[in-house]
C-alpha cells in the first residue's frame, strides 16, 4: 500500500528541485490532478482517486526493458493486423516511454522518433529533431509507459497531425483510464489499472467509481 504521506512529501520535495506538475506526475506515475492536490493540500483529507504505478524493477535492467517491449510489439502487429495498417514510425514519449520506443522500432523494423511534451503546459510538445520525422503522412505508434488522464497523448496526436503525420496506434504499459482509445487513435495497454472507488493512497472512505 502507498502511503499518501510519502507522496506528498516526495511530490513537494520534486517541486522544490524545481520539476513541473507535469514532470512530477510522470515521475511519481500519478494524475497532473492528484500531483496538484498532494502539493496544495499534503496528506491532508482525501486526494483524487488515483493508482500508484511504478515499474522500477523493469526499468533497472536493459534486458528486461527488451523482454517487455517485445510484449508491446505484439500486441502492436496484433492490432495493426486487425486494421491492415502498417507503421513507419514508433514514437517515444519523452522520458518513460523512449527506452521502450527504441526496443519497439527495432523490434518492428522502422524508424524511431521522440516526443518532448512542454513541462509546463498541460497538453502539446515538440519533437527530437535527432530522431525520425512525423511528416509525409508517416504512420505513427506512440509509446508512454503510463496513461492517466490522456492529456499528453492527445498532446502527442494533435501534434503529430499538425507536422502531417497519421497517428495509428497508442500504445503503454499500464492504462489507468476506462478509455479505448484517444481521440480517435486505438489505445492498448498491457495491463488496465483503475480505482474501484475511494483511494488507494490511503485508507480514505470510498467515492464513486471515477472513470464514467
Amino acid at each position: 500500500m502507498v502511503d499518501v504521506k510519502e507522496l506528498a512529501a516526495n511530490a513537494k520535495v520534486l517541486r522544490k528541485k524545481g520539476l513541473s506538475v507535469r514532470e512530477i506526475a510522470d515521475e511519481l506515475h500519478l494524475s497532473i490532478d492528484t500531483v496538484n492536490y498532494l502539493i496544495e493540500y499534503g496528506a491532508e483529507g482525501l486526494p483524487p482517486s488515483d493508482v500508484k504505478i511504478g515499474w522500477r524493477s523493469i526499468g533497472v535492467s536493459g534486458y528486461r526493458i527488451g523482454l517487455m517491449s517485445e510484449l508491446m510489439s505484439d500486441i502492436a502487429l496484433e492490432e495493426l493486423s486487425k486494421r491492415d495498417q502498417l507503421a513507419d514510425v514508433v514514437m517515444g514519449v519523452s522520458i518513460n516511454g523512449v527506452p521502450f520506443a527504441c526496443k519497439i522500432s527495432e523490434l518492428l523494423g522502422v524508424d524511431f522518433g521522440v516526443y518532448r511534451p512542454h513541462s509546463e503546459a498541460e497538453t502539446g510538445g515538440a519533437f527530437s529533431s535527432n530522431f525520425a520525422s512525423t511528416g509525409d503522412k508517416k504512420k505513427i505508434i506512440i509509446v508512454d509507459d503510463v496513461l492517466s488522464t490522456g492529456a499528453t497523448i492527445k498532446g502527442a496526436i494533435s501534434d503529430i497531425r499538425e507536422a502531417g503525420g497519421e497517428p495509428v496506434l497508442v500504445l503503454v504499459i499500464v492504462n489507468k483510464s476506462s478509455m479505448n482509445e484517444v481521440d480517435g487513435v486505438p489505445l492498448r495497454g498491457l495491463i488496465r489499472a483503475r480505482s474501484l472507488g475511494g483511494t488507494i493512497l490511503g485508507g480514505a472512505v470510498k467515492k464513486g467509481f471515477p472513470y464514467d
